[in-house]
């Protein structure tokens, strides 16, 4: 390990494994390190079932009902993938899809008047569907022609709308669309999390709102992908893919020290010695929260509490998965609350159980009592994990340390933000814009990386 790296990353989360893997790819000298004798961080899927209880100290073990330990990869974050949206696309260029197999969410829900209503994939659903009366979904439909059809490079699409300037409030007064469809619209389509969105130019919604349909269109019975086997498999994809072009892990490897000279970082002391020298100035880092506390902020905190079930959820047509959205307005709450649910039909849960994660910003000084209304609608829970994580964002951009600190995963139900931190981080270190091709493997054939 005496050796010296372009690029050092601490801590192997998903945001740290892709960087790891593009870094690698481009040719960079990487080494990766964690404290933990596991891939994944806080992006891990926890395996068996008994290592869930210990790591949440419960005191008793699994029932036997449970089946077997080894049949659960119990995911820490829950969220999904769009089909159509950039981590797919991550994975598609670095053909780390290869090492991962995906299966269609079941449906996508939303929370209204204390019942889950299916949020329309098709026309047909739309017109069928409870969520509206009969002129509303006329208007509704008018409303997602014009989303299809628009295009920001032709103002001939924009029907009298400046995508730059009309705000999202002026689009829906424009369809006359009502507050239920507008909290649908923009909460279960366009995924905010709050009613910011409503006072700013309304182009970022309605690329949303296309995000949402063309992954829908990709496989039909919803927008979202998951992992078989757990989320956890995304990182280790990433990690061995920047293994193939040389990168270098070290797993259960603590960090003490940054050390630092003139103001940037030169090297990392593990296990009481300077382990590595960075090549240069050009000392790249990519670091977890845990390691640099002096370099991040708190920003607010988010409540996840994983429930095990025997039964699919009511009213979501026995779905193996699902994902329910309640809109901040139904619950008078500020932000949205999320519920992910997968399965064993996934290879997540022994046979016949359901894995719900219900997640949200937290609010109040009570957390648990801000989700009730979702855990309501999971009821009879067999088990539930509580966990409250600090969301933290980094302090400073990292330029003159040449220290790059990734923000925490925040209460979302799917990857784009993540890989909006992923592409923000890229540009800082390496001071150009991110591209997909910079993503593509180089090579074929390599250690036994046959072309398939």
């Amino acid at each position: 390990m005496d050796e010296e790296y372009d690029v050092i990353v601490l801590g192997t989360g998903l945001t740290e494994c892709i960087l790891s893997g593009i870094m690698s790819v481009n040719g960079k000298k990487v080494l990766h390190m964690d404290r933990n004798p596991y891939y994944g961080g806080e992006s891990s899927s926890i395996t068996p079932l008994e290592e869930l209880y210990k790591r949440f100290e419960l005191t008793d073990s699994p029932p036997e009902s449970m089946g077997r330990g080894r049949d659960w990869n119990v995911d820490l974050i829950p969220k999904f993938l769009m089909a159509n949206g950039q981590l797919v696309k991550m994975l598609l260029y670095t053909e780390v899809t290869r090492y991962l197999d995906f299966k269609v969410v079941e449906g996508s829900f939303v929370y209204k008047g204390g019942k889950i209503y299916k949020v329309p994939s098709t026309e047909t659903e739309a017109l069928a569907s409870n969520l509206m009366g009969m002129f509303e979904k006329r208007r509704f439909r008018k409303f997602l022609v014009f989303v299809a059809n628009f295009d920001e490079n032709d103002p001939k699409t924009f029907e009298g709308v400046d995508p730059k300037v009309t705000t999202m409030k002026d689009v829906y007064k424009k369809f006359d669309l009502g507050q239920d469809v507008i909290d649908f619209t923009g909460h279960a389509l366009a995924l905010y999390r709050t009613d910011d969105y409503l006072d700013v130019p309304c182009l970022e919604t309605i690329n949303r709102i296309k995000l949402y349909s063309e992954s829908l269109a990709r496989y039909g019975k919803s927008p979202y992908l998951y992992p078989l086997y757990g989320l956890g498999e995304l990182p280790q994809g990433f990690a061995r893919l920047s293994a193939i072009y040389g990168g270098t892990y070290m797993l259960n490897k603590p960090v003490e020290e940054i050390v630092m000279e003139d103001g940037h970082v030169v090297g990392v002391k593990s296990e009481g010695e300077v382990k590595s020298q960075l090549e240069n100035t050009l000392c790249e880092y990519i670091r977890l929260t845990f390691y640099i506390q002096d370099r991040v902020r708190k920003a607010g905190q988010v409540i996840r509490v994983i429930c095990i079930l025997s039964h699919p959820i009511k009213n979501t047509n026995d779905a193996n998965s699902c994902q329910i959205i309640i809109p901040q307005n139904q619950v008078n709450r500020k932000s949205d609350i999320y519920v992910c649910m997968i399965s064993y039909a996934h290879n997540v849960a022994a046979q016949g159980k359901y894995i719900a994660i219900v997640s949200t910003t937290v609010e109040t000084s009570e957390p648990e009592a801000e989700i009730e209304p979702a855990l309501e609608l999971l009821e009879p829970i067999d088990q539930k994990f509580v966990s409250l994580s600090d969301l933290y964002e980094p302090t400073d951009d990292g330029t003159e340390s040449q220290i790059f600190a990734s923000s925490a995963y925040d209460a979302t139900t799917h990857f784009e933000t993540t890989c909006n931190d992923i592409k923000d981080i890229y540009k800082r270190m390496t001071g150009s814009d991110f591209d997909f091709e910079n993503m593509k493997r180089k090579q074929n054939d390599v250690f036994g990386e046959d072309e398939q």
